[in-house]
């Protein structure tokens, strides 16, 4: 971990540690009913605080005490609590923490939601320097360190397969995610020009992880998206040998890890050309 001097505390250890609370968390509300209660509160983030949301990031920030009382100093940045310093003034470096990306998935019982957590020596992507996200779906660890390569399941991704693309030369499977039926309305026309089949997974984080390994050919936020929900994920895809870019911004990595306000959608994608292919595909502001 030599590419950031931020990176000499355990924060691989400390994510999985976190990931294992989040597991007994889930475990512990295992039904439908029991993770749609809210706390009566709204996150930093603007939605509103699920119980488990909140235990989930009380896991997080238990390891990230730890830490701090171990000698690290940084700024946390989290969906529910929003900025939190734990000695660095509420500079850098900040740790930008999801813990619970696909919380509409988690309190229906479907599979695919993840914890993301991104370590960043500056407030934009192109800053940071550690990416973790865990899906507890299929309870796979994906994680990558800058300049250091990419891993899924521990095992550096090497040699992802190249993008697939169908007869016509449209990309065969893109992963979009939306919230709201409007933008994927409103992008129907780029995806019918770009994209032969789609999927939609639930949680931008895990998306934009298949990229990585070429399980889709790329990856679209059909909306604004939040830093704490593609710090992680975007590192990974880069350090597999993937493209991101945040559309409309003036440098495509420019945008903000520490802002809790949707700022700009995110696209991945294998090569140059798909990437700006799926840059069409957002809806326009």
């Amino acid at each position: 971990m030599a590419s950031s001097p931020h990176l000499d505390h355990d924060w691989l250890g400390a994510c999985r540690r976190a990931r294992a609370g989040l597991q007994e968390v889930l475990r512990s509300h295992p039904t439908s009913r029991e993770r749609v209660v809210e706390t009566g509160e709204r996150g930093e983030g603007g939605d509103r605080t699920l119980v488990i949301d909140a235990a989930a990031e009380d896991c997080v920030f238990a390891e990230l005490d730890a830490l701090h009382q171990g000698g690290a100093r940084f700024t946390a940045v989290s969906e529910e609590r929003g900025t939190v310093d734990f000695g660095a003034g509420g500079g850098a470096p900040y740790v930008v923490v999801d813990p619970i990306d696909g919380s509409m998935n988690a309190k229906r019982g479907m599979p695919n939601h993840a914890i993301s957590i991104a370590v960043a020596d500056g407030p934009t992507m192109r800053d940071v320097a550690f990416g973790y996200v865990f899906d507890l779906g299929p309870g796979e660890e994906w994680h990558a360190i800058r300049d250091g390569g990419a891993f899924l399941d521990g095992t550096r991704i090497a040699e992802p397969p190249p993008e697939r693309r169908v007869q016509d030369g449209r990309l065969e499977l893109v992963a979009i995610e939306s919230a709201h039926p409007q933008w994927i309305a409103q992008s129907s026309g780029a995806l019918l020009e770009h994209v032969h089949r789609v999927r939609a997974i639930g949680s931008i984080a895990i998306s934009m992880c298949q990229v990585a390994t070429t399980r889709v050919d790329g990856m679209a936020t059909l909306w604004k998206c939040r830093g704490v929900d593609a710090a992680a994920a975007q590192l990974i895809v880069r350090e597999a040998g993937g493209l991101v870019a945040f559309p409309g911004l003036e440098d495509p990595l420019g945008a903000s890890v520490v802002d809790l306000a949707p700022v700009s959608p995110v696209v991945a994608a294998r090569t140059p050309e798909a990437l700006q292919r799926l840059s069409t595909l957002p809806a326009p502001a």
